[in-house]
């Protein structure tokens, strides 16, 4: 059911955390995956390697600054070339808190830029040909801040609600391409709640250090107030699922948005 043999997929942020999970998920299921993110060429090239000994048919990494739209319009030629991108997982993220009034300009800027306009060109670089082919898969890796809204992070929860629109808007204009045996194309939102990724560490560390640097009490109190399972979700849960969407039977799943976040978003 989730035979990727012959499908290439580009995944932004795919050298560490949810987006490394996510090409590990597809390179198990035969994907050429085409890595991105911010790495060293040594550490490209270890994560490449892993992913080839994990089942991908080829792994390479691809560069390119996702606060820039010639950088990105250069990934999107570079990987259409390397062959024709059938997967599209908008991983890449950023996040910096801070009070609405203090934000600073270049923050919010920078924010928007990475989580929300990268997503957007490169999936009006890359959907056409997917409807060309008749078969194409749009995973973006949202929140439930693009679902509900927290303190402190206005450019993050504005990107995210932004990403989820976006991807509904792209749903309906690509919904009636391809057919049940091409296996057209679709656009959904992962909305991850506290997932053990290096982008919560910092709230994790202040909070652990309100127990004496406890950090399972940290989380513990962390996710008290907001996550009511108790339970962060590993990386490799949200690689699962994306991996799923990319199947040929989830063809009339698309425009939604699909929280892993406990409870959180039902409340």
């Amino acid at each position: 059911m989730t035979d990727l043999a012959g499908k290439c997929a580009l995944v932004t942020g795919s050298v560490q955390g949810i987006g490394l999970a996510i090409a590990e998920a597809l390179a198990g299921a035969g994907a050429r995956l085409a890595v991105h993110g911010l790495a060293s060429a040594e550490e490209a090239a270890q994560v490449c390697a892993d992913l080839e000994r994990k089942g991908a048919a080829e792994a390479r990494f691809f560069p390119g600054d996702l606060r820039t739209p010639d950088e990105i319009d250069a990934l999107a030629a570079a990987v259409s070339d390397w062959g024709p991108v059938d997967i599209l997982v908008n991983n890449a993220g950023i996040q910096r808190t801070a009070a609405l009034a203090e934000v600073p300009r270049e923050t919010w800027d920078a924010i928007l830029s990475v989580n929300l306009s990268a997503a957007f060109h490169l999936m009006q670089a890359l959907m056409p040909g997917m409807a060309e082919r008749g078969f194409g898969r749009v995973v973006n890796i949202a929140s439930v801040h693009g679902i509900v809204a927290s303190k402190e992070k206005a450019p993050y929860v504005s990107a995210k609600f932004g990403l989820v629109g976006l991807s509904k808007v792209a749903a309906l204009e690509f919904a009636g391409v391809g057919s049940k045996e091409s296996g057209g194309v679709t656009v959904n939102c992962i909305a991850p709640g506290w997932t053990e990724t290096a982008i919560i560490q910092p709230q994790v560390e202040a909070r652990a250090a309100q127990f004496g640097g406890d950090r399972a009490k940290g989380i513990a109190d962390l996710l008290s107030e907001k996550q009511p399972s108790g339970r962060t979700s590993d990386p490799s849960e949200i690689g699962a699922l994306a991996l799923w969407l990319c199947a040929r039977v989830a063809h009339n799943v698309t425009g939604t948005v699909i929280p892993v976040d406990g409870g959180w978003t039902a409340q």
